[in-house]
């Protein structure tokens, strides 16, 4: 029974914090509610299969694949950019369904001739905690902005009753995950969202749910965009978005070993080569079905850090929870119908959490006062770039706004890049 709740805990989990990017990308090409309910069942299935695959055949450790942000950030450029460059939203749509494609091929050419490996020796203590540390800062935006109900039902104010019950679900949340019993701690996740639904229904703020019209059983169907439509631009921001996913890869696989060593679990040699060839394999299966590309996230550390449940059996049967639920039209219509608020309320202390394994990295480093300095302008240009609209980033190539309008992924490269410079100037130096 304890293996089931924990099992059950793990979907929810990969349901709150996976259920945004496919209704938001809905809302953005313009989808009416039976197209965004098939979309959220190809994008849960994909991301059931997806988890599952990684923890058999590639990075073996129980973390949750989610919506790509990089991927999530394309679908979201391209709905303005596409009508320009394809003719219509539908060709823009199928256009990106071939940038997927092309990047699960990338994936797997990058790992069989090892260069995952090689990007890994870059993710040193300092890198790998700036990393999370932007994590949190650049979610933190997402996270208010839900919890305040801004743009929810449809209103593009902070809505107080909202506010109120989110409020309440994080301290809630809180003190549950510090002074609750091991076992009210290791079902937190499921016992928050059930509240903070029951809460919300019961002052009206839920939105009425929209039966679905399919029969009772329905799989995800292939190609659903259309016939993929390779285009030149495309495969060069795919090109892009792989290599800056492979960096999301490294650092989820080393945040996740580090949280589960602390709390003696014995953790096998890291697998990257295993983890790209099935991130490519991933990336072919959400092209095909037409869905949101998928990637490990580093969430997971979080949830594991909070929960306390290091097993991979109840992660494996969450996972495989996923892909059956997917099949049935009517759960996913119910799941879709989840208040996003609540989501993100419920996952806020977990996503919070990440911090603390990046603080745990930077006592590891080596030579303090110059990784400060590494640390300092890495966080001062990722943040920065955070306070940049979009809008301002009109008739830029849609490569470089990939970069330039992420703070998360360009602070990271700012790190890594000013590393390797100190480290040849250390290396000089002493000799």
């Amino acid at each position: 029974m304890k293996v089931i709740f924990s099992s059950i805990q793990w979907m929810a989990f990969i349901l709150a914090s996976s259920i945004v990017a496919p209704i938001a990308i809905a809302a953005t090409f313009g989808m009416d509610a039976e197209a965004t309910s098939d979309l959220m069942q190809r994008t849960i299935f994909v991301l059931g299969l997806s988890s599952l695959l990684q923890v058999y055949f590639g990075h073996r450790l129980p973390i949750n694949e989610g919506p790509a942000g990089l991927w999530w950030g394309v679908f979201v450029i391209y709905a303005g950019l596409g009508p320009t460059l394809y003719g219509s939203s539908d060709d823009t749509l199928r256009a990106i369904e071939a940038g997927i494609l092309v990047s699960g091929i990338l994936f797997i050419v990058l790992s069989v001739f090892g260069i995952i490996e090689k990007l890994s020796k870059l993710f040193t203590p300092v890198v790998t905690g700036v990393y999370l540390i932007l994590l949190v800062a650049q979610l933190s935006g997402s996270f208010f902005n839900g919890m305040l109900g801004v743009d929810y039902l449809g209103e593009h104010h902070v809505q107080l009753k909202v506010a109120g019950i989110c409020f309440f679900l994080i301290v809630f949340s809180f003190i549950m995950s510090q002074k609750g019993s091991a076992i009210i701690k290791q079902y937190s996740v499921l016992i928050c969202l059930a509240v903070g639904w029951a809460l919300f229904a019961i002052f009206g703020l839920t939105e009425p749910i929209v039966h679905s019209s399919k029969e009772v059983i329905s799989f995800p169907g292939l190609f659903v965009f259309g016939k993929p439509m390779f285009d030149g631009g495309m495969i060069a921001t795919s090109a892009l978005v792989t290599l800056l996913l492979l960096t999301n890869l490294i650092a989820s696989i080393r945040v996740v070993e580090q949280v589960l060593k602390n709390n003696q679990v014995k953790v096998e040699e890291t697998r990257y080569r295993p983890a790209g060839l099935i991130a490519g394999i991933n990336q072919l299966i959400a092209g095909l079905f037409s869905s949101v590309a998928s990637v490990p996230i580093s969430g997971a550390a979080g949830f594991i850090a909070t929960t306390k449940i290091t097993s991979r059996l109840p992660f494996i049967i969450g996972s495989a929870f996923l892909i059956v639920i997917s099949f049935f039209p009517h759960v996913m219509t119910f799941v879709s119908a989840l208040p996003a608020p609540v989501g993100y309320a419920t996952i806020f202390v977990i996503f919070a959490n990440l911090m603390v394994p990046a603080l745990i990295e930077f006592e590891n480093v080596q030579n303090k006062e110059r990784s400060r300095l590494i640390i300092a302008s890495s966080l001062f240009i990722g943040i920065g770039a955070m306070f940049v609209s979009a809008d301002t980033f009109k008739g830029i190539p849609p490569i470089l706004t990939s970069i330039l309008n992420n703070g998360l992924i360009l602070g990271t490269i700012v790190a890594i890049i000013v590393e390797q410079i100190v480290m040849k100037i250390g290396v000089k130096e002493r000799a």
